[in-house]
Parts: C-alpha cells; structure tokens; sequence
C-alpha cells in the first residue's frame, strides 16, 4: 500500500541511521531529526526545522516515531 504522506522515514538500521523518502524517491540515511529537516529543506521547504519534523501531517514514521533512532 502506498503511503498517503509524501515523505516517509524508515525504520532505524543497525548503525541507527533512518532512510528518507520524498514522493518516490529515497533521498539518504537520516541519524536525528535534525538531518530529516535538512532534506526537508533541500526539497524546497526551506523553512522545515526540527519541530516541524516532529508536528507535520506530511511525514508517515514507520518502526517509531520521531525519538527512535536505534535498531
């Protein structure tokens, strides 16, 4: 089933990193909330910080939320 949100971060691997995807493609490995912000930011939304990250609608966490980071 596709994600109804266009970003979408994954589960945290075994070195804690966290893939990213915008719309359909996988854009890197997120290790904080502060590095989903920065592809955020290279999207286009220029104005995403790392509360925005924790509060928006548009981002679909898959194996915990925001605060997991760990396998």
């Amino acid at each position: 089933m596709a994600s109804a949100q266009p970003v979408v971060i994954y589960p945290p691997d075994g070195e804690g990193g966290r893939r990213v995807r915008i719309d359909d493609a996988i854009v890197g490995r997120a290790f904080s909330v502060q590095g989903i912000a920065r592809f955020m930011q290279e999207a286009g939304l220029q104005e995403f910080d790392e509360m925005d990250v924790v509060r928006s609608g548009l981002i679909e966490w898959r194996g915990g939320g925001p605060d997991v980071w760990a396998h």
